[in-house]
């Protein structure tokens, strides 16, 4: 069965200074010395939670986007985490899922923060990204997605729709990627382990530290959960690198033993 390395880098970011950023940044990934096949890192990981999207923006061929390529090619992972783009005269909030050999996908974030103006300045997404890496499928989400269970829901397709026969899985990982503050972070934990029992899936989320120029606080508390609910990684506070192989065969099994989901109801999303 097939395994999957995964790195989570919670760290403290830099507030709107995108050099310094993926200076650390680099620093952090070129000190990992074990085998790993896909970095995590935060939301806006080059900028902070920053609502200043017109100073701050990119295209798609800018300074992050280069650096996320030249990551990614010459440690032949796959690196992913969210920046703030501009693309038609419009900001978003997107993740980038970027392969060892420089092409990419993206993910627009869907769900935007209201409660802290997110929506007044970036557009939101209407797809979501489900990639794929040596044989697991992985969809990519990012910070408030996380409160709107019915975009991440596993889609119970069955074969036919045929009675009795098991629904096939969408996917089979999870990664949130945040900006989640210390204040609401019971939140964060609660829902987290709530959509790997609910999705029969690992879940991952990848969350910073530190103090945003907003005077923002943020605890980290970065999370890896089985389709079980059991907490398999956690931290809290300090920053940290750590890597973890996730074993296709548990999951798997898990599922045969579970079969809750040919009990899902059938439902359809309008975006």
């Amino acid at each position: 069965m097939s395994s999957l390395a995964i790195t989570l880098i919670q760290t403290n970011l830099h507030w709107e200074n995108k050099q310094a950023n993926l200076k650390m940044l680099s620093q952090k990934i070129n000190s990992i010395k074990v085998k790993t096949e896909i970095i995590i890192l935060p939301e806006m990981f080059s900028t902070g939670f920053s609502m200043n999207a017109e100073t701050l923006a990119e295209d798609m061929n800018g300074e992050t986007m280069q650096w996320m390529k030249k990551i990614a090619v010459s440690k032949k992972i796959i690196l992913t985490g969210s920046i703030i783009i501009k693309e038609n005269n419009k900001y978003f909030n997107r993740l980038i899922w970027m392969l060892p050999n420089g092409e990419y996908g993206y993910y627009d974030k869907r769900h935007l923060f209201a409660y802290g103006d997110e929506h007044t300045k970036f557009s939101a997404g209407n797809k979501r990204l489900i990639a794929s890496a040596k044989g697991w499928k992985i969809n990519l989400l990012v910070c408030y997605d996380l409160r709107f269970p019915v975009w991440s829901r596993q889609s119970p397709l069955s074969f036919g729709d045929r009675p009795g026969v098991r629904p096939a899985f969408e996917y089979d990982l999870l990664i949130y990627v945040a900006n989640w503050p210390e204040q609401r972070i019971h939140a964060w934990k609660t829902l987290l382990i709530a959509r790997a029992i609910e999705n029969q899936c690992y879940v991952v989320g990848v969350n910073r530290t530190g103090e945003d120029g907003n005077k923002i606080h943020y605890n980290g508390e970065s999370m890896i959960v089985d389709p079980l609910g059991e907490i398999l990684y956690h931290k809290k506070n300090d920053e940290d690198i750590f890597t973890y192989t996730l074993q296709k065969e548990n999951l798997i099994a898990i599922r045969k033993k579970y079969p809750f989901s040919k009990d899902a109801d059938s439902f359809n999303i309008n975006t």
